[in-house]
């Protein structure tokens, strides 16, 4: 199974690709990094960039599945506005290539990478770079966060009770 997580944002858009066979759970990292958008540009056209990323990621890889990061906001309605809208079409982007988008939220990914959900950015990023055996942390922290995503899913989707939900 080729799984593509990701973190969604405005600026950055972490994204990570992996390789999961249930038989073994073995994970395999395929591939990692960031779709960024430039400040001071409109958002029209952010927006778009972050589309054509995701469409041309799902065009390369073709996932068998998108595991996206629920949003949590507790502060600036702006960046969360911003965020709904790349998020928006990122599902579109999804949506579009037929690709099933299962979400999880930060609880879930934190509880199903490190063990405990409420666990600090840097245990996730160590248990990421653990789990997947990279020679160092990915950057930037989105992308890690994005492999956390795909690394939920294929956790979850491996679970007898996945198809109860």
């Amino acid at each position: 199974m080729i799984i593509l997580g990701i973190d969604p944002g405005y600026a950055i858009v972490g994204f990570g690709v992996i390789g999961y066979d249930d038989r073994s759970m073995k994970l395999t990292p395929i591939e990692y990094g960031a779709v960024t958008t430039p400040a001071h540009v409109k958002t029209e056209l952010r927006l778009n960039e972050i589309y054509d990323g995701i469409c041309e990621l799902c065009e390369r890889f073709h996932p068998d599945a998108i595991s996206i990061e629920e949003l949590f906001f507790n502060s600036n309605a702006k960046t969360a506005v911003n965020v709904c809208q790349a998020r928006g079409v990122i599902l579109l982007a999804a949506t579009k290539a037929n690709i099933p988008v299962f979400e999880y939220t930060p609880l879930q990914i934190k509880q199903s990478v490190t063990g405990y959900g409420r666990a600090e950015k840097h245990q996730v990023i160590s248990m990421v770079t653990t789990l997947l055996e990279l020679k160092a942390p990915p950057k930037p922290d989105d992308t890690a966060d994005a492999l956390a995503a795909a690394i939920c899913h294929a956790y979850s989707s491996s679970s007898q009770l996945f198809g109860l939900k």
